[in-house]
């Protein structure tokens, strides 16, 4: 069954290139893990609107298959706000802590 593939986005952290520090090393894969996930949400739901436009144009009649790609598109969609809530609420804490 196909999903939401997230722990396939963490497999992008390398090795260390030589001359780039860690901190380099951690944002890049962040970032990198940032944009996969992004982008699969995206074709996620690109692809259930092409399922609803097809249903809707008569050249399917594959109702299940259509509801089956809805479904996963607004679950991805809700868990990358929900992750992006939880990174807003870290960001948040770390501006209260004292320095």
């Amino acid at each position: 069954m196909e999903g939401v593939r997230w722990e396939g986005s963490v497999q992008g952290v390398r090795p260390e290139a030589p001359g780039q520090t860690r901190k380099d090393k951690a944002a890049t894969s962040f970032e990198e893990v940032l944009k996969a996930s992004i982008q699969e949400v995206n074709d996620l739901q690109k692809e259930a609107d092409e399922a609803i436009r097809e249903l809707a144009r008569g050249q399917t009649q594959d109702l299940h298959k259509t509801m089956i790609l809805m479904e996963k598109a607004e679950l991805s969609l809700k868990l990358m706000v929900q992750v992006r809530n939880k990174l807003l609420d870290a960001y948040q804490e770390l501006m209260r802590m004292p320095v």
